[in-house]
């Protein structure tokens, strides 16, 4: 059995905007000056929280629980009223359709979300039934921490040389190699080709048409698998 874990922001779903909003309403919350586009979106793959503290720095660690409850807010009325639907990516739906389809493949999910926001992802595209295991900060330390990979492989079983970790951002590379898990780059999210390779990735890709052979060079999957 192979398990195949995606990361949701830049990875799945193109959700710059409306993340970028969020943190904008974070940063307003406490009358600080909002970072450039590029610097914010860095964060893109941490918890909430941590990514307001990598933000705003030490001296400003007080106020990241204000930021971060203002973000939430935010993003709780913004979706009751149907703004911040995140767009998948090309691609990134016929990709899950396939490995769902296979016998020996089991997905999952590990981002730096809340459940409530994978749900809302999962509503919007139709994606239920797809994730046997989802991993979110709700119970999971920050990436680059492993733990979300750890506890999908324990929920599955899955061997740590039978799981791979597909993301855009460095901090989803350093998560699958502190697990002992295979890690997949795209280059379409957060993170450029650089910060992938120093990162550990074992594979970079730049679209969803090259993953089933990377998957495959990588997993060493059986013939009746590919």
């Amino acid at each position: 059995m192979y398990l195949i874990i995606f990361d949701v922001d830049g990875t799945l779903v193109d959700s710059q905007n409306t993340i970028y909003h969020g943190l904008k309403v974070g940063f307003e919350a406490v009358e600080m000056p909002m970072p450039d586009r590029q610097t914010a979106l860095s964060i893109v793959g941490r918890s909430l929280e941590e990514a307001f503290a990598d933000l705003v720095g030490p001296n400003h660690t007080d106020k990241v629980p204000v930021m971060a409850e203002a973000y939430r807010q935010s993003k709780i009325s913004r979706r009751k009223q149907g703004l911040d639907i995140d767009p998948l990516y090309p691609g990134a739906k016929e990709a899950i359709d396939r490995l769902h389809a296979k016998e020996n493949i089991l997905l999952g999910i590990a981002t730096g979300k809340a459940l409530r926001g994978v749900r809302h992802m999962q509503d919007t595209h139709d994606l239920h039934d797809r994730f046997v295991t989802i991993q979110t900060a709700d119970t999971s330390p920050s990436k680059p921490h492993p733990d979300m990979i750890l506890r999908a492989m324990a929920e599955t079983g899955a061997e740590p040389h039978r799981t791979l970790v597909i993301g855009d951002t460095g901090f989803d590379m350093a998560m699958a190699k502190e697990a002992g898990a295979h890690a997949i780059g795209v280059t379409w999210g957060y993170h450029d080709h650089s910060r992938l390779t120093n990162e550990g990735a074992d594979r970079i890709i730049d679209s969803f048409d090259e993953l089933d052979q990377s998957l495959a060079d990588l997993l060493k999957f059986d013939e009746e698998t590919v």
